[in-house]
C-alpha cells in the first residue's frame, strides 16, 4: 500500500511536471512570436534575459529555502554551459539559413541522435519496439514540412551541427545530475550565470548592443515589460526541461517536445488561423501515433522492470 502512494505521487508530481512544460512552452512561443511581431526584439538577446531572469528566479528560490545551493567546480560544467550557447547559436542560424521544413526536419533528427549518443557512449539500450516509434513521428514531420524543405550547403551544416549540439546538451542535462548528485534547481543554478555570460560574449557577433534593435536601445516600457513576462515563463520552461530530463530521460522529453510541436500547430490555427493543410493534419496524426506509442511501450518497460524486481528473493 505504501508502495503504491509513493509510485501514485511520483507519478502525480511527472505529470504535474510535464504540464508545467507544456503550458509554459506554448505560452513562450506565442508571447516571443508578438515580440519578435511588434518590438522587432533580437531572438539571442531574449534568450539572455531569459536565462538571466532564470537564475534571478533560482536566487530567490533559494533565498525562500525551496532548495538549498550545492557546490560544485565550474569546470564540472563548462561544457554543459557551452553546448547550450551552441545550442542556441546553432539552432539560430539554422533557422535563419534554412526554410521552416528544412529546420523542423532537422529538429526531428535529434531524437535519434540522442539515442545514438547514449547507446554509444553511455551504455544505455532501448529496446526495438522503442527505436520503432521514431518511424511515425519522424513520418509526422516530413508531412507537416516536406512542401518548405530545401537544402543548400551553409544551412545544411548549421542544422548538423545543430542537432549534434542540442543532442549532447539534453543528454548532458540528465548525465550532469546524476553525476554530480544534483537536482535541477541546484543545476541550473550554475548553469544559468554561466551559460548567461558566455551568450553575452556570443551575442555581438549576431546582433548589435546599442541603437535600434539593441538590447541597450531605445525600447518602449511595454515592450521590456512583455519581455520581462517572457523572462518569467523562460525560468518555468528551463526549470521544468531540467526537471524533466532528470526524472525521465533526454529521449522522453524530445518525445514530449514533439507532442507539444504538434499542440502548437493546432494553437496557431485555432488562436492565429494559421492554415493547416490536409498533409499537415496527417503528420500531426502520425506524430501523435508515435508519441503515444512509445509511451505504451515505456510504461510497459517499466513496470516490466518493477515486476522483476518484486520477485527477487
Amino acid at each position: 500500500m505504501k508502495q503504491t502512494l509513493l509510485n501514485l505521487s511520483a507519478n502525480g508530481r511527472l505529470i504535474a511536471g510535464l504540464l508545467v512544460n507544456l503550458l509554459s512552452s506554448i505560452c513562450i512561443v506565442f508571447i516571443n512570436k508578438w515580440i519578435y511581431v511588434h518590438y522587432g526584439f533580437p531572438n539571442m538577446t531574449l534568450t539572455l534575459v531569459h536565462f538571466v531572469v532564470t537564475w534571478l528566479g533560482l536566487y530567490v528560490c533559494q533565498k525562500m529555502d525551496i532548495f538549498a545551493p550545492k557546490s560544485l567546480p565550474i569546470r564540472s560544467i563548462v561544457w554543459l554551459a557551452l553546448s547550450f550557447c551552441g545550442f542556441v547559436a546553432f539552432t539560430n542560424l539554422s533557422l535563419q539559413n534554412n526554410a521552416i521544413g528544412t529546420y523542423q526536419l532537422a529538429k526531428a533528427m535529434t531524437t535519434p541522435v540522442i539515442i545514438l549518443i547514449q547507446t554509444t557512449y553511455y551504455k544505455k539500450a532501448f529496446s526495438t519496439k522503442i527505436k520503432l516509434t521514431l518511424a511515425p513521428i519522424t513520418l509526422g514531420v516530413i508531412l507537416n514540412s516536406y512542401f518548405d524543405v530545401r537544402f543548400n550547403m551553409l544551412g545544411t551544416v548549421f542544422a548538423t551541427l545543430g542537432v549534434l549540439v542540442t543532442s549532447l546538451y539534453q543528454v548532458w542535462v540528465g548525465a550532469k545530475q546524476h553525476e554530480l548528485q544534483v537536482n535541477s534547481m541546484q543545476l541550473l543554478y550554475y548553469q544559468a550565470p554561466l551559460s548567461s555570460g558566455f551568450l553575452l560574449c556570443v551575442v555581438p557577433m549576431f546582433e548589435p548592443l546599442t541603437g535600434d534593435g539593441g538590447i541597450f536601445g531605445p525600447w518602449s516600457l511595454p515592450a521590456l515589460a512583455t519581455v520581462l513576462f517572457s523572462g518569467v515563463v523562460a525560468f518555468l520552461v528551463n526549470l521544468s526541461i531540467y526537471w524533466i530530463i532528470g526524472n525521465t530521460s533526454a529521449v522522453t522529453y524530445n518525445m514530449f517536445g514533439h507532442f507539444k510541436f504538434c499542440i502548437t500547430l493546432v494553437g496557431g490555427y485555432l488562436i492565429f488561423n494559421d492554415p493547416i493543410s490536409i498533409n499537415q493534419a496527417l503528420g500531426i496524426l502520425c506524430t501523435l501515433a508515435g508519441i503515444l506509442s512509445y509511451t505504451h511501450f515505456k510504461l510497459a518497460e517499466q513496470e516490466e522492470g518493477k515486476s522483476r524486481l518484486a520477485q527477487r528473493p
